[in-house]
């Protein structure tokens, strides 16, 4: 579904300060730009950032970045990052509005990112359209080239269609899948930290799949 228009969300942005209006201009040099070393995170297709805001909250010691082609939506976002810092100025948090297909344009090999997050992607279910999805082989494989070499890739959908298929992906990209649930609720899985479609699909008692793969040695 297509997000209302939303006049307010560039001038917030723009006002903003983790938002990152030119991430391919950091190329090379994410960890200069949030001044530490920590490790990275990659939220693709961020959204309203419900999950990002908590997550990052929650793991100070992490960057995360939210990537999302939208601005209209990632105002929204911002919303909710503020909401969940409350007066405290997030330090651990960078919001981009970019292509998720061109994402080898921002981030280059050997910058720390440990894990990238697929959360409750559009499934395209077209056969025609595929290719478009964020766990196809081809994406796959940009990852790949982006991730450290203990990097992970951490993927959740309600549509089973979807999760099959994505199984499929991991395994054409010589991904080694570690983790694998079709009912991630059942899992009480400490490490899962809810999204806001998680919530809304659990309450309408439709089950979570997930996926967890790593590079192979």
């Amino acid at each position: 579904m297509r997000i209302r228009k939303k006049t307010w969300a560039r001038p917030e942005l723009s006002a903003c300060s983790y938002f990152i209006a030119e991430p391919q201009a950091h190329r090379g040099n994410w960890m200069t730009c949030f001044g530490n070393k920590r490790p990275i995170y990659l939220d693709l297709g961020c959204g309203k950032c419900v999950f990002l805001a908590g997550a990052a909250r929650q793991n100070r010691e992490v960057n995360w970045i939210g990537i999302d082609i939208s601005c209209d939506i990632l105002g929204v976002g911002r919303r909710n990052i503020a909401a969940a810092y409350g007066d405290e100025e997030p330090d651990n948090i960078a919001l981009c509005s970019y292509n998720i297909e061109r994402l080898q344009d921002v981030f280059s090999a050997g910058e720390g990112i440990r894990r990238i997050y697929v959360n409750f992607c559009n499934p395209w279910p077209c056969a025609r359209a595929h290719k478009r999805r964020l766990t196809h082989t081809r994406q796959l494989e940009t990852y790949k080239t982006l991730l450290d070499p203990d990097g992970e890739i951490w993927f959740k959908t309600d549509n089973n269609d979807l999760y099959l298929a994505t199984k499929r992906y991991f395994a054409e990209a010589g991904l080694e899948i570690f983790f694998d649930s079709q009912d991630l609720l059942a899992e009480r899985d400490p490490e899962n930290l809810t999204t806001e479609h998680e919530q809304m699909f659990s309450a309408q008692g439709i089950k979570i799949k997930a996926l967890r793969a790593r590079l192979k040695p």
